[in-house]
């Protein structure tokens, strides 16, 4: 049940079309998740794909699943580092980012809106996002869109088709490792 909950989330990001996916996986045990997540981690980083919990509380985690080299690319992205830094992000690489975005969890329950720039959303819609409070948007799909609706949409689409593509061989016996490119 763990695997399909994790493709069925991950799908985009297993198969290089997104950055990231950020999914809540229930557990009945702590130790049994962290097991979990190291072993996804064990299997998929040598595919660029790392698995981390943001946060961790009694009987769930809040899932992080990205690909560095995406998320790299992203904060190499005009303006992507600046508006970071404007939110407390002092490292620029991947691995620093990512710790600084976990103490933020961890220090709140708040949910820090520029986490949509950790999963590959559109900066300009991310800043759309927070300006507006969450309303007034074009369109919503996999986030909220403020900027480029038609562009978006096509890529809800490829989204949500790579899920229903993954789930189906997922249900053939492919593993999690299987369904993960290499990129």
């Amino acid at each position: 049940m763990l695997e399909e909950r994790f493709i069925s989330h991950s799908a985009p990001t297993l198969a290089g079309l997104k950055t990231a996916n950020l999914f809540t996986l229930p557990f009945s045990s702590r130790r049994e998740a962290v097991r979990q997540l190291e072993a996804w981690n064990r299997e998929l980083s040598r595919k660029d794909v790392y698995v981390t919990a943001l946060r961790m509380k009694e009987r769930e985690a809040l899932v992080y699943v990205y690909r560095k080299g995406k998320l790299e690319e992203t904060l190499k992205k005009e303006g992507v580092m600046e508006f970071l830094q404007a939110y407390g992000y002092e490292e620029a690489g991947a691995a620093g980012v990512v710790d600084c975005l976990k103490a933020k969890f961890a220090r709140s329950d708040e949910f820090p809106h520029e986490v949509g720039v950790f999963l590959g959303y559109p900066l300009k819609d991310v800043k759309g996002f927070i300006a507006n409070g969450g309303k007034n948007c074009k369109w919503v799909g996999c986030w909220k869109v403020y900027c480029d609706e038609c562009e978006a949409k096509k890529r809800f689409a490829a989204f949500q088709k790579c899920r229903r593509v993954y789930a189906a061989l997922f249900q053939q016996g492919k593993t999690v490792n299987q369904l993960t490119v290499a990129v």
